[in-house]
Parts: C-alpha cells; structure tokens; sequence
C-alpha cells in the first residue's frame, strides 16, 4: 500500500494531479482545496496517500496532511459517504472548520458540500460529533456552549447573541465560536448586546 508519495507535479486534471515519481506519472485524487496548494508542475510536492484497492481499479487520494487524510477515512465510516462524498466536503471545509461544523452541529456547513443533502448532513453530524474535537483544533468552550445551546440549557443572552449573529448571516459553527470568545472576555453576566457587540469584533478579525 502506498501511503506516501514524494515528487515533482507532472500536470493537473480537473479532481487530480499527476506526481512524477522518479520518472513514474501517478494519478492522484485531491480534494479541491489540496489542489489549490500544490505548487506549479515542474516543482517538487508531497503527498500524504489513501490507497483504494478495487476488482477492477486502484485509486489513490492525496492530502496535504496526515490529519487531512484521516479525515478522509474517518467520514465514510458514515453510511452514505463514500470517496466522492468525502473529498467534496473537504473541498467545502478545512479539516479546522469540518471539526468545529461537526462540534457545534452546524449541519448547514456540511450540507453546502456537493452531494450532500440535509438528510446525510445531519446523519455525518449525529455520527461523528463525539469524534471531532479528537480530529480536530476545536475549543472545548465552543464544543460545550454548542452542547448546551442544542439542549437548550444556555443563559438567555449567550442564546439570544447566538441567534442574532446567526440572522446576520453567520454560519452557526462561526456564531457560537465568536459568542463563546466573547462570553470569556466579558465574563458572566454579560448581556446580549455586549455578546453580540464583542461576537461582531471576534468575527471581523
């Protein structure tokens, strides 16, 4: 099994790259944002792999990154995503933004992937929400005020600048991460106004 390949880029493909390898061309399978960091062909570029063994193919799928790739592995443990699915979402969301989307059940991030549909959004969710913050950079505060604000046990006001931000626009995963920031630096107590005030500055950043 492949797991890592070490090359120059030959060419590009619309959903791959050509890696030449001591003078053999591999076709590789990227997600769109790999694609767009791999350098120009002519320069050298690592990949971490994915090899896919099938009857009638082998299809290997680069990353920039181990955690990237386990990614990659870690969603099509859910029924309904394969490959395809998997690399259309990490086309959609840095692994940074899938584990917080996942953290906060921000199921609209995830839906905006080509492919999935609010069904297999919610059920990637459900599935795989214990599993982010282990896969992923996520805050433990925003991790925690995501659980509450889905079991309805927040302080209004930390609820209601959730909510606000959200109607501005805010994908939700960014709404409780800003409120969560501002919830530490105004301390408790803190009412909506000052929430969504000091969630707005968190979010221009």
């Amino acid at each position: 099994m492949i797991g890592k390949l070490k090359g120059v880029v030959d060419s590009y493909g619309e959903d791959h790259v050509i890696l030449d390898v001591q003078g053999v061309g591999y076709v590789v399978q990227c997600s769109a944002k790999t694609l767009q960091r791999l350098p120009k062909p002519g320069e050298a570029a690592v990949l971490s792999i994915e090899t896919h063994v099938r009857e009638d193919a082998i299809r290997l799928y680069g990353f920039m990154s181990d955690n990237e790739r386990d990614w990659f592995r870690l969603m099509q443990a859910v029924q309904g995503v394969g490959a395809k699915v998997a690399l259309a979402i990490l086309s959609t969301l840095e692994p940074g933004a899938l584990a917080t989307a996942l953290a906060t059940n921000d199921k609209a991030a995830v839906a905006r992937a080509p492919g999935v549909g609010p069904k297999l959004a919610q059920r990637i969710c459900a599935e795989l929400k214990d599993k982010a913050p282990a896969f992923g950079h996520v805050d433990p505060g925003v991790a925690q005020l995501a659980g509450a604000l889905a079991e309805r046990k927040l302080p209004q006001p930390v609820a209601d600048a959730v909510s606000a931000l959200s109607n501005l626009g805010y994908p939700q995963a960014q709404a409780v991460a800003a409120v969560a920031a501002a919830s530490r630096e105004a301390g408790e107590g803190a009412g909506t106004a000052q929430l969504i005030k000091l969630g707005l500055r968190e979010l221009a950043k």
